[in-house]
């Protein structure tokens, strides 16, 4: 007998109670939203925080708040479905695709395996070889959890293991917190790097050109190379003095690997076709904005061809459920996002509050907009829910302050990947690997406070500078 799936009915109580006192404030609003704002707004916002508080998965609650959106008669069912016709939410499905092959072929596990097997000589030399692993595979990933969780955890488990290093006692400090810790770290940095890298940053880019404002994906890539270089040299070696491993020597991490390809065979054909489909499709993205070809349509060739190579089979496509319930959802926020614009509740709060700050420096503006928006994240479990509750209106107050409208966007886009340096489940990747339970929860608060000021002054401060300097304010 099949079971009813089990609603967490008491997190609606928040959702619902929020969101019913901002509808029942309808006769105080505001004199510039029209009615139907008002309510689209409080059904946006008990549809964040029911994201937050999930008494259904995101993807079903994100459902609910579009179904009521259509039965209150806010807007019509073709203007609530438009969202599932946005070319950044196939893409992102499409990339989804992409790291499903990564881990079907082998092909991420080998081009970990051969990271270790150069440079892992010394514990230092492991966590950067892994992080490499995260930064030559994230431009594809906009999965974070898969890549960090799918690909380079469970070789970071095996060494430890290796090494008897546990993550239920002490001898977790010899090599797994160490290692582990720097992981979730680089792959916060990598998913700063690339729009790709993960969800919230294509939200990110949708809502930017909701506001008119468009984000290459080369400009952000250059936008983000400086601090992330910065970031990748620095952090590993921050940790590893904040929180040394006890193992600092690992001169039979080279045997482990090599025996460990060899398990694996020679390069299999299909990961051979894996790596070409990579490359080809990153060589597409980087002179897309040349070329004239978007963007998405480079991600669908790429999964064209690795179905015609079979590589990836339409089975594939159908189980993975991390993409198809990623398209649901984010096809929805992205629908009340634009209608949030559209009936006025954006440029009424970008305008009001940029007359408010009227005669304030827009540097100051920006920086402060930049720190609400991180430590925020303190509140939140979900980047996505983050970034698609906040970015709109902060970016629409930093372009009435005056501020450079692209500096913006990415300045504010940057902040929504470094703030998952906040707590145990902040995204994803937190949530994967401090629950493997190598760090210590205070442990992972009290580095990630320090960690969170060093990615401020290094990808707003000096990653601000750097675009002046190639000229994108």
């Amino acid at each position: 007998m099949q079971h009813l799936s089990k609603v967490k009915y008491s997190k609606f109580i928040w959702p619902v109670i929020i969101g019913l006192a901002i509808w029942l404030l309808t006769p105080f609003k505001p004199v510039g939203i029209p009615v139907a704002g008002w309510h689209m707004l409080a059904i946006f916002v008990a549809t964040i925080i029911g994201c937050i508080t999930q008494p259904l998965p995101i993807g079903a609650t994100a459902l609910l708040g579009m179904t009521v959106t259509v039965l209150l008669g806010i807007v019509d069912i073709d203007t609530a479905t438009a969202g599932f016709g946005n070319s950044t939410v196939w893409m992102i499905g499409m990339a989804y695709f992409l790291s499903r092959g990564f881990i079907k072929t082998g092909f991420g596990r080998r081009v970990a395996l051969v990271f270790i097997r150069l440079f892992g000589k010394r514990t230092l030399g492991l966590a950067y070889s892994l992080i490499g692993v995260d930064l030559v595979t994230a431009p594809a990933t906009p999965s974070n959890t898969a890549r960090s969780g799918g690909i380079v955890f469970p070789i970071i488990d095996s060494l430890a293991h290796t090494y008897k290093s546990l993550p239920d006692d002490e001898s977790r400090r010899k090599m797994g917190a160490y290692l582990v810790f720097s992981e979730f770290h680089g792959d916060i940095i990598t998913s700063g790097m690339f729009m790709t890298a993960m969800a919230p940053n294509l939200v990110t880019a949708t809502l930017a050109k909701t506001l008119h404002v468009n984000i290459p994906w080369m400009t952000w890539f250059l936008a983000g190379l400086v601090p992330g270089i910065i970031c990748l040299a620095i952090v590993p070696w921050l940790i590893y003095k904040m929180y040394p491993p006890e193992i600092k020597e690992t001169p039979n991490a080279k045997e482990w690997a090599d025996s460990e390809l060899e398990k694996m065979g020679k390069t299999s054909n299909p990961e051979k076709v894996m790596a070409s489909v990579f490359v080809l499709a990153l060589v597409l993205w980087i002179l897309s904005s040349f070329i004239g070809l978007d963007a998405a349509t480079v991600a669908f060739l790429a999964v064209g061809l690795l179905l015609l190579t079979g590589v990836l089979t339409m089975n594939d496509i159908l189980h993975e459920t991390g993409a198809w319930n990623t398209i649901l959802w984010f096809s929805i926020l992205i629908f009340m996002a634009n209608e949030l614009n559209a009936l006025g509740v954006v440029p009424w709060l970008s305008k009001s509050i940029g007359s408010a700050l009227n005669g304030v420096s827009w540097i100051w503006v920006l920086l402060v907009l930049v720190l609400v928006y991180f430590y925020s994240h303190y509140l939140f479990a979900s980047g996505t829910a983050h970034v698609s509750a906040m970015y709109s209106a902060l970016l629409g107050v930093a372009i009435s302050a005056g501020a450079p409208a692209l500096l913006s966007a990415i300045i504010l886009g940057f902040t929504g990947a470094i703030f998952g340096s906040t707590t145990h489940f902040a995204n994803g990747p937190a949530t994967v690997l401090f629950g493997s339970g190598y760090v210590k929860q205070a442990d992972w608060w009290k580095m990630n406070a320090i960690l969170g000021l060093f990615y401020l002054v290094v990808w707003i401060g000096i990653g601000g500078l750097w675009m002046k300097v190639i000229g994108i304010w």
